[in-house]
């Protein structure tokens, strides 16, 4: 037993340890009290709070609150930890202490003994100390908001902005190859009035694009950082310049747009600015289940549905039914989305319990904004790449629907008048023909009249109607 564990003291007493573990006693106490589930801190989270880490090492030595060896080995080590050497040693649950301090000192302590070891020492010694050396300035309650804030940010802006850009592009050239493609529109999963392809298209596109710009938005206040507030937001043990030199040493590696928060009280006491980073997120998850639940309705059939897409196959649909292609693709993308609301409520529930000066939902926040950043990312990416890039219009199932609606009576109602023309509808419906079989029959209009009206491509943009052409019946 003696050679597989070491004993090791915090504040409240010796703990064993495994004696290969670069982390120390209050993470084995953190082991030991929160067996609750299989989730870890993210990758993105352990890299932003083990460079905090770094940086504050930085920022003691040139105050001279570090000896220039003891910092060099924390640095090095702090920079390991954020390339993912020591992942493995991150073992806590994401459900444990409110302010996460359980995983604040797991960073301390496998920073710790790695710089002891790099030191010459053997871990457990405390030739580098977890809070007095590695923490020094910082408290769980800043640091832990801190590497949120800046996990996130850099998910945003290096992995989230990218893969929505791509699918932007994506989307965009879609709607200008489908331009010429003339298609029924939509309405209460109705037929309506004539519409191009590519004008869908550019919509999706649009909605891709608002969704980049309200993630710019939220980027503002995600750049403000807790660090520096230490306990309550007072300051406490730490030096007035600290945060600030930390910070922009900070900034200057990740290339974010980071600052110290204008008030620590509302950076520690709130999570406002994750609520709101949610929020957006959940509202371009809104946005993507439109287009994938169009797109996949649009591609739906072959034969018996509305068949105006050719979604591309990507794997066989079915363990019975030969020959079946599914919208895979879509489906994945609603899964993801779906993932991502729940996440948000989650969210927005922990961002409401900031208690006096802390929250105490911070590693659920975590987890959940890091966790739905991530999947937003890769499921656009793959959705991009997988199914838009290969989409292809059904052109003559598009005109035989043009052709069959009903809404075709929309253009003759200003010529015609309303009630003649709900008249013609009604007619083609019961006698199973086109409106514009009706209306060579009753509507008083020669046939070369009807097919210019009828002519689908100058109904999808607004046309001023000549007042020679306008019904005077409804007086």
């Amino acid at each position: 037993m003696s050679e597989q564990f070491r004993t090791e003291s915090d504040s409240m007493g010796p703990m064993q340890v495994p004696a290969n573990a670069y982390y120390g006693a209050q993470t084995a106490r953190g082991v030991e009290n929160f067996p609750i589930s299989n989730l870890r801190f993210s990758r993105s989270f352990i890299r932003a709070l083990t460079l905090i880490k770094k940086h504050a090492a930085i920022t003691n030595q040139g105050m001279g609150y570090l000896k220039p060896e003891t910092a060099k080995a924390i640095i090095q080590a702090a920079q390991e930890a954020a390339d993912g050497k020591w992942d493995s040693e991150f073992v806590l649950d994401i459900f444990q202490t409110g302010s996460g301090t359980s995983t604040n000192m797991n960073a301390n302590e496998v920073i710790a003994n790695r710089a002891i070891e790099l030191l010459g020492g053997k871990r457990g010694e405390k030739l580098v100390h977890p809070n007095d050396h590695v923490n020094r300035g910082q408290s769980s309650n800043d640091a832990i908001p801190t590497a949120i804030h800046v996990a996130a940010l850099e998910g945003i802006e290096k992995r989230l902005i990218p893969a929505l850009t791509e699918l932007h592009a994506a989307l965009d050239k879609k709607a200008k190859e489908f331009h010429d493609v003339l298609k029924i529109g939509r309405t209460h999963l109705q037929d309506a009035t004539p519409i191009r392809l590519g004008q869908e298209f550019s919509g999706y596109a649009s909605q891709v694009q608002h969704g980049i710009e309200r993630l710019r938005a939220a980027e503002k206040n995600l750049g403000e950082l807790a660090l520096g507030g230490t306990a309550v937001g007072t300051g406490i043990n730490t030096h007035p310049d600290f945060a600030k030199k930390t910070i922009e040493s900070l900034a200057k590696e990740t290339g974010l747009p980071l600052r110290e928060a204008a008030n620590h009280f509302e950076a520690q006491g709130g999570r406002d600015a994750c609520v709101e980073a949610s929020g957006a997120l959940k509202t371009i998850a809104v946005g993507l289940i439109k287009i994938a639940n169009d797109i996949r309705f649009l591609g739906s059939g072959p034969r018996l549905g509305l068949g105006e897409l050719r979604l591309p196959s990507t794997q066989p649909g079915s363990s019975i039914m030969p020959g079946k292609v599914n919208p895979v693709m879509c489906e994945m993308l609603l899964q993801v989305c779906t993932q991502v609301l729940g996440n948000d409520a989650a969210i927005t529930f922990g961002g409401s319990f900031g208690n006096f000066e802390l929250n105490v939902m911070m590693p659920v926040i975590a987890h959940n904004l890091l966790e739905s950043i991530e999947l937003l990312s890769t499921a656009s990416q793959v959705f991009a790449r997988r199914c838009i890039n290969g989409l292809e219009a059904v052109r003559e199932k598009c005109k035989d629907n043009l052709e069959l609606s009903l809404s075709n009576c929309t253009i003759l109602a200003p010529v015609i008048g309303y009630d003649k023309a709900a008249k013609i509808a009604k007619i083609a419906f019961e006698t199973n023909r086109t409106v514009r079989q009706v209306a060579e029959e009753i509507s008083g209009l020669d046939k070369a009249k009807l097919n210019e009206l009828l002519d689908p491509a100058d109904q999808t943009a607004p046309a001023i109607m000549p007042p020679d052409h306008v019904t005077l019946s409804a007086g």
